[in-house]
């Protein structure tokens, strides 16, 4: 076999010819991974958010070229659903004729459509079928065919096809190194001595330590510290030297970010977090591909590779005679056009086509049962009711649904559905926190700080309470850091610790009632104040502190229109704010509210309820044509998803008139969140058949530090639905559809339909497609085993001490068994009650949504103010 080497190019010449810098290219192939940020601060995130230009199909056929990643459902998913009656066969036949419509294959259609039928219902060839002699021989006599069916060849690195050779401990070599280092650069909280020069960026820290590493050679510590001293000239000297055409840098670089793309996505994170690590990515891409060529020399050059085909036209054969009952010998009686045709159908109709068929088929038979269930229940033409004695504002989240439906049940309550974070653009920060959180869409940038704070007089004795916790929190990890002290740390907290375990592990509810009524007796958290009135804090330079008069009107009166409640108030209405609780749960974020950023929403909810009693406020609401009577009074509360609990979290001075709403409100709770925990802790799989305590058993889920499901959490998750409540309200939609209040009558001009589709409904999207991710590829985008798990450098989880840092969410957030999916994989049904013409001046508007439809990443259907259901992709 010839072998030759490949030219290093003049890096001058590859610039001229790109017309972009080597930090614009950086940027351009970024677009194939996500931004990762810390497991504390969980986030949803489409792993694919930057390729949405592209079809869904288009992106899951180049990430099958690239990283061998399966993006639609596996076989055996896809079928388990079909048996389980939640694929409608009607809807793939009908959406095998539309592809066979879109294609001409110069043969009968008769015949198409019988090999394509039974494609999509029996197993693959098998291996012995393809190596058969009979079909060897066919394939070699046909081989003159080949160029019809030749496919587009992805870009490999170096490292990527010296492992196709057969000597794969190159890319095992070079994973491993850029693990180590991100590990040691990216570290927040467990490293005792922290990696030197980490001010000067990746590279450079790495450059310098790398140099002395003694798991390399002395030749290879020799030429890493001769590397140029800038990260773009190490980069460019790098794919200079590896021979990497102009025209496939892009893609060069592509392939690299995917090989690790936790790691990766975590860098890009801290690249847009901070100005000064702008450059970050580029600096990981210099260290990784500096590495590679640094590995791959000795190899160097690769031996050439024979002509293999993109299509193995065995493959094809063996699919006409397994799949369409048709001899080999029959091959040499077809004239050649024939044998053309039945070659380029049998290759067109791959796996992703028959996969991506059944998902739809999927998708629309989801469609069709919420559409039967909506208009079953709906109520055309009802009148405007009258004020309830209570109204509650739920997040949209699709655990919300269950519990607001057992509210509404009652028949005196009435409720709506909002974005968690209710409009308020703000940083928190928690009187017993250490550091502020975005409390808002990742999307989005904070606009203010508000705090909790204190009067002196209070402050002073829970400061001294919280500092001596804090003091032997500090002391406890020093000692766990130190060779001598380390020694002594067992006898010193042994028997606390020991108490801790027992009880946890035997005890976990009893355990948990009690250690949480220690902390709390021993804090006594006094009521808290907050920040709503703009101070000028030169300790805050970057965000204002607090609110103007004009911002608290126009952030009140933005909530309360996009919420739907303009008029009718009842005398008591509470904002609902929604977190989890559960313990030793490396992704406890991810079970909080995703419109806060991975964090509890009941903040947000205080400081909107807060700013609506402000009598200033409502007077200039009413001038704005919003009359809140005197008599209602706004509270927030904190719905405990965990739990099925409603806990208060302001609760201000009530009218008379909320006072009996409040009481008649306490003596409901307990029924409604023993109703809700009863439904939806049975589809829990570890407590089937165990049904005699549900209240109970909720709460060892919550204080058992060995449960590894607390809750689905947003498993399930399938639509979102754009409406008035009236719509929905007597459907039991079994906590899979996000609801949003929304009246197209007040709005005229759709801005409040177009602000929830950028806003709450990409953040659905993005929830959506994670869960999607985490269920199609759970060894690439999910994050394994939540029993096996490692939590690395106080940033994410890992797979043992040497994998990617895993991005998605654990097998058990996704699965109901070792064999069976329990979040069905589909992506997301956006359903919108409006005229037809909103949904069309939303298409024509807001062009990035259109292109999501378009391109297949969310489905589109809308509901007119008669009734008819219309889908628009």
């Amino acid at each position: 076999m010839a072998t030759t080497l490949a030219k290093p190019l003049h890096w001058e010449e590859i610039q001229e010819d790109l017309s972009l810098d080597i930090h614009e290219l950086v940027k351009s192939a970024s677009e194939v991974i996500a931004p990762l940020g810390p497991i504390s601060k969980f986030a949803a995130r489409s792993p694919w958010a930057g390729l949405e230009r592209q079809s869904f199909e288009q992106t899951a056929r180049r990430f099958k070229d690239i990283c061998d990643i399966e993006l639609f459902p596996h076989d055996s998913v896809l079928k388990s659903a079909r048996d389980q009656g939640e694929i409608d066969v009607n809807f793939l036949e009908k959406g095998l004729q539309q592809w066979l419509d879109r294609h001409s294959f110069e043969l009968p259609r008769a015949a198409a459509e019988q090999f394509c039928r039974v494609a999509l219902t029996k197993d693959t060839p098998s291996s012995d079928l393809t190596a058969h002699p009979e079909v060897k021989r066919l394939a070699k006599k046909l081989s003159g065919f080949k160029y019809q069916l030749k496919a587009r060849q992805s870009v490999k690195t170096l490292s990527q096809r010296f492992e196709k050779i057969g000597n794969g401990s190159v890319l095992r070599d070079l994973n491993r190194h850029l693990i180590k280092w991100c590990k040691l650069f990216l570290d927040e909280s467990q490293a005792v001595w922290s990696m030197p020069n980490r001010e000067e960026g990746f590279y450079q820290a790495w450059r310098r330590m790398a140099s002395l590493d003694p798991a390399l050679s002395l030749e290879e510590r020799r030429q890493i510290k001769n590397l140029p001293k800038e990260a773009d000239m190490a980069l460019n000297e790098a794919l200079s030297h590896l021979g990497i055409h102009p025209s496939e840098t892009r893609e060069y670089l592509e392939a690299h970010l995917l090989a690790l793309p936790g790691w990766a996505g975590m860098m890009l994170w801290r690249s847009q977090q901070h100005s000064n690590e702008s450059s970050l990515l580029t600096d990981y891409l210099a260290v990784r591909i500096s590495m590679e060529l640094l590995l791959m020399k000795p190899y160097l050059p690769l031996p050439t590779q024979g002509t293999k085909e993109d299509v193995l036209l065995e493959s094809l054969i063996a699919a006409w005679f397994h799949w369409g009952n048709f001899p080999i010998k029959a091959w040499s009686q077809l004239p050649a056009a024939e044998q053309k045709a039945r070659l380029n159908l049998a290759w067109q109709f791959d796996r992703i086509v028959r996969n991506k068929l059944w998902m739809e088929a999927w998708e629309k038979t989801y469609e069709q049962q919420l559409m039967e269930k909506i208009a079953s229940k709906q109520q055309a033409g009802t009148e405007p009711k009258l004020p309830s004695l209570a109204q509650f504002v739920f997040c949209i989240d699709v655990r919300s649904e269950p519990f607001r439906r057992k509210l509404e049940q009652t028949e005196v309550f009435e409720t709506f559905g909002a974005a968690g974070f209710f409009g308020l653009p703000i940083e928190t920060f928690k009187l017993h926190s250490h550091h502020s959180h975005p409390s808002l869409p990742v999307l989005n940038k904070p606009q203010f700080k508000v705090k909790e704070y204190l009067p002196e007089s209070q402050y002073q004795p829970f400061h001294e309470r919280l500092q001596a916790v804090n003091s032997l929190q500090g002391t406890f990890k020093t000692m766990k850091h130190n060779l001598l002290a380390s020694m002594l740390l067992p006898e010193v907290s042994g028997p606390w610790l020991s108490m801790q375990t027992l009880g946890r592990t035997f005890l976990p509810r009893r355990a948990g009632r009690a250690f949480k009524k220690l902390l709390d007796t021993w804090f006594r958290k006094p009521d808290v104040k907050l920040t709503l009135d703009r101070k000028e804090d030169p300790a805050e330079a970057k965000l204002p502190v607090g609110f103007s008069e004009e911002e608290k009107v126009h952030y009140v009166e933005q909530a309360l229109k996009t919420i739907g409640l303009t008029d009718y108030f009842a005398p008591l209405v509470v904002i609902c704010g929604h977190g989890s609780h559960s313990t030793n749960n490396p992704y406890a974020s991810s079970l909080d509210c995703g419109a806060c950023g991975g964090a509890s929403s009941a903040f947000n909810a205080k400081v909107l309820a807060t700013l609506c009693n402000l009598p200033h406020v409502r007077q200039a609401l009413k001038e704005r044509g919003i009359s809140i009577p005197e008599e209602t009074v706004f509270a927030a509360a904190e719905h405990i998803t965990t739990l099925d609990e409603l806990h208060w979290v302001y609760l201000p001075k009530l009218s008379d008139k909320a006072e009996v709403a409040y009481t008649q409100i306490q003596a409901a709770l307990p029924k409604v969140s023993e109703q809700a925990t009863l439904e939806r802790i049975r589809e829990l799989p570890s407590l089937k058949g165990n049904l005699k305590n549900p209240k109970a058993e909720v709460e060892r889920l919550a204080e058992d530090w060995s449960e590894i499901r607390p809750e689905w959490g947003l498993a399930g998750n399938a639509a979102f639905v754009i409406g008035e409540r009236s719509l929905t309200e007597a459907c039991n939609l079994e906590g899979r559809v996000f609801l949003h209040n929304y009246n197209w009558k007040k709005d005229k001009n759709g801005s409040l339909l177009a602000g929830i589709i950028a806003g709450p409904g990409t953040v659905c999207q993005m929830i959506n497609l994670q869960y999607y991710a985490s269920a199609v590829a759970p060894h690439y985008y999910g994050s394994g085993n939540k029993a096996t798990q490692t939590v690395t450098s106080g940033i994410g989880v890992m797979q043992g001490n040497a994998s990617d840092l895993l991005s998605g969410l654990p097998w058990q957030s996704v699965m109901q068994s070792d064999e069976t999916v329990y979040h069905a994989p589909i992506r997301l049904l956006v359903v919108i009650q409006a005229p037809k013409e909103y949904v069309e001046r939303l298409l024509n508007q807001d062009r990035a949504f259109f292109q999501k439809v378009q391109n297949g990443w969310l489905r589109l259907a809308s509901i007119d103010p008669e009734g008819n259901w219309k889908s628009w992709s």
